[in-house]
């Protein structure tokens, strides 16, 4: 079968929208294709920055050909309806209709359809156009004399040539001809814009891919990136060294060459007094090369003592016939100038601000000292007025409200976390904590289970009190966003937090309050690390609680896809940092705690709550659990997660037992019944009374059921979830005899009355635990 090469060759495509665009080019294609009635047995994209690639295998010849039947209206339908019938079928009068008869219907018009299968040529040489003219770059441009026309071509950069040519394998590929913007299609495209500028002729993909590499382009993009890994170890290790990878770097790096040079730069020493994170954005940012590193140190060093080396790792486009010196040279030339700018801004960061006089009022107003460099950058934040969002006042106003909340935080989250094991758990790679060695620490229970932690002693650890959390929270959250006053953050906003770590333990915080700088924004995906710090929890809930309440209160809540101010990964990040930290908190009383700051009411603490339950259905349905039960558990007024959560864990442990597969039937059965009479109208009396019993069942069932409720009842006070399902257990049996032996619609209105509210207290019963209506099964 035949097999098509598609290229779009243009000047150079930036490497973010290269991987994207040959996927959308491959899907624009084959969908075409399979719209116009053709199958293919293969398709795959390939990308460089100068060209789109498609290679589409086993594509059909021609179209099949079209015979349908349009059923038109009756013969006695008006005219409009008749005319309408025409324009749907094509037809240019009635009388190429056809008459159809029905028994029951009468005679109607059909238009029996007959469409010819086209080539391949055809169907591609009218469909490529198309799509070029549609493709859905970020961002296009228009070029040359033409681009003062209307509707002239637009692309991401200017197109310059284009390859198509289709045909089986055992005989000569053809043209696909078409012209679009003064580009003819053809067979001719070429190599490296240095190394082999000439035309190349091409036949089908095999050969164009091995005239390409001759001429020093690597069309496989993954090829590249292989390429280029390899290479950059191999440089690296013969001088001694580890390459810091990167894939981010990795794969924007193979967008920007067709020919990948790995080379090795230098830079002065002295530039590696600055934190390793600050050398490696630098060098990343500005001359998109990878950092190395001394093969016995980890990445994250401490202050003062980098962990890289003075080399770097730079990909060139081009064999220089020097061996790449210059081009070396020129690379380090430019990092050592961006270098000494960090440098600039990290020695700048850790001195006096030459405003610090007009500062006062709002150190006083945090309690800041203004001896100590991150409080002046706070207390900036705060006087300079820097807007956090226009209905939600500034950063200052934010920071106070986040420290009201977080210490309104603390003691709850201390009494959870033990200090002891959250600071070891919780600290960011390279901060020490305060005189601890945290040996002996149990791994992570399971969720439910009670946490038990021994202070070692012998290691001489003093454990902070929860008093002492409490003020080491509210330091945290002053200083949790004065890095945004930083000069490396002002150039790097992606080292906020982990710049605020590294001056705070510089200007000598405790080393929780310099963790709670950084982690206090995680986590910031579902794969990020959650903190268990106590101190960096109780700051994290309170950005995220006090970012979910603002938004809340000025009606600024994600809509379907759109959630600008990213608020259900705020969401997320508290469910996580709760259930995974088992922390119980009542989310009700902290969220009016944090509406109080705003105007608000009681409608927006329960819708606000409802979007929590909406974000804990996703975290546990991803973690495995059946949405029947979490639907069964949670209640609008729910609001411990962490509750809720045990709560599930010990309903689906009881349904796998029989016991409860039988009860859940049992319970199900006894609600429908009750339901289908409620709906009916049918009386059910208030209370049970056992004067009104006839049978032994009803007796023992009411035992049961007041054995049960009593039980499980005290049991759910202790939230012994377990305990409260086995206590419901003991109702399989009177359940599965009372519907054995009686007769629920009794004819004595009084006795199915009684026998109603008994199946009304069994389903209060089991409401305690679960809705057990919503439990499929």
């Amino acid at each position: 079968m035949p097999d098509l090469l598609l290229e779009l060759r243009s000047e150079e495509i930036p490497a973010r929208m290269q991987r994207k665009a040959a996927g959308d080019l491959r899907k624009m294609l084959t969908d075409g294709l399979i719209e116009a009635g053709l199958t293919y047995e293969a398709a795959r994209e390939y990308w460089t920055p100068r060209r789109l690639a498609l290679d589409v295998r086993g594509l059909t010849a021609r179209s099949k050909d079209i015979r349908e039947e349009i059923k038109g209206p009756s013969t006695t339908a008006p005219d409009q309806a008749v005319q309408g019938f025409l324009r749907k079928a094509g037809l240019s009068s009635i009388a190429e209709a056809h008459v159809h008869s029905d028994p029951k219907k009468g005679d109607f018009y059909v238009a029996h359809i007959s469409k010819p299968g086209r080539a391949a040529e055809e169907i591609i040489a009218e469909l490529v156009p198309g799509i070029i003219k549609n493709f859905p770059w970020p961002k296009s441009m228009r070029w040359g004399a033409a681009s003062a026309k209307p509707g002239s071509l637009r692309w991401v950069r200017p197109l310059q040539s284009i390859v198509c040519t289709f045909g089986p394998e055992t005989e000569e590929p053809v043209v696909v001809d078409f012209e679009i913007d003064g580009i003819r299609s053809g067979n001719v495209t070429y190599g490296h814009r240095f190394h082999a500028p000439g035309t190349i002729t091409v036949r089908r993909f095999d050969d164009y891919v091995a005239k390409l590499e001759t001429a020093k382009v690597v069309l496989d993009a993954d090829r590249r990136k292989e390429i280029i890994l390899a290479d950059a170890r191999n440089v690296a290790f013969a001088n001694g060294l580890d390459l810091v990878e990167d894939e981010g770097l990795l794969e924007e790096v193979s967008g920007l060459v067709e020919w990948p040079v790995v080379l090795m730069g230098e830079f002065e020493q002295d530039f590696l007094t600055i934190p390793a994170e600050v050398i490696r954005l630098t060098i990343r940012a500005n001359q998109k090369c990878f950092v190395t590193s001394r093969p016995t140190s980890p990445l994250e060093g401490e202050i003062g003592q980098s962990p890289l080396s003075d080399r770097f790792i730079l990909v060139a486009n081009i064999e220089a016939k020097d061996g790449g010196k210059e081009i070396a040279y020129g690379n380090g030339k430019v990092v050592r100038a961006r270098l000494s700018d960090a440098l600039y801004f990290w020695k700048t960061d850790q001195g006096d601000l030459p405003d610090l006089g007009t500062l006062q009022e709002s150190a006083a107003k945090f309690e800041l000292d203004l001896k100590k460099p991150l409080d002046q950058r706070m207390a900036r934040l705060d006087h300079l007025n820097v807007t956090f969002h226009a209905k939600l006042g500034t950063q200052g106003q934010r920071v106070a409200r986040i420290k009201r909340l977080a210490e309104e935080l603390a003691p709850t989250v201390a009494k959870s976390i033990s200090p002891l094991e959250g600071e070891m758990a919780g600290r960011p790679e390279g901060v020490a904590s305060a005189g601890a060695t945290h040996s002996g620490i149990s791994k992570r229970e399971e969720v439910g289970t009670p946490r038990e932690t021994t202070p070692s002693v012998a290691s001489g650890d003093i454990s902070p009190s929860r008093g002492e959390i409490t003020a080491l929270v509210a330091r945290a959250a002053v200083l949790a966003k004065a890095d945004l006053q930083t000069e490396v953050v002002g150039e790097f906003p992606e080292l906020q937090g982990a710049m605020g770590c590294k001056y705070a333990l510089l200007q000598g915080e405790h080393p929780s309050v310099a963790a709670a700088a950084e982690e206090h924004y995680k986590p910031q995906g579902p794969s990020d690390r959650v903190p268990t710090d106590p101190v960096s929890v109780a700051v994290a809930l309170a950005d995220k609680l006090d970012t979910l309440t603002g938004f809340w209160a000025i009606d600024e809540k994600p809509t379907g896809s759109k959630d600008p101010f990213a608020l259900r990964r705020a969401a997320l990040g508290v469910v996580r940092i709760l259930i995974e930290n088992r922390i119980r908190l009542g989310l009700t009383s902290v969220f009016a705690n944090a509406f109080a700051s705003f105007a608000s009411d009681a409608a927006q603490i329960s819708d606000l709550l409802g979007f929590f339950h909406d974000r804990l259905k996703v975290y546990l349905r991803e973690s495995g659990a059946r949405y029947d039960l979490i639907d069964a558990v949670i209640t609008p007024q729910s609001d411990d997660l962490l509750q809720i959560v045990r709560r599930v864990e010990a309903l689906g442990k009881f349904l796998d037992t029989e016991d409860g597969k039988n009860l859940l039937a049992g319970t199900k059965r006894a609600a429908n019944i009750l339901a289908a009479e409620e709906k009916k109208k049918t009386r059910v009396a208030e209370i049970v009374e056992p004067a009104l019993f006839r049978e032994d069942a009803e007796k023992k069932l009411s035992a049961a059921v007041n054995q049960a409720e009593k039980e499980a009842g005290q049991a759910i006070q202790n939230e012994d979830f377990s305990a409260a399902m086995l206590t419901l257990s003991v109702l399989r049996e009177p359940v599965d005899s009372f519907f054995e032996g009686v007769l629920v619609n009794d004819e004595d209105q009084a006795v199915r009355a009684n026998r109603l509210a008994l199946l009304a207290r069994i389903r209060a019963a089991t409401d305690q635990v679960a809705d057990f209506s919503k439990i499929v099964g």
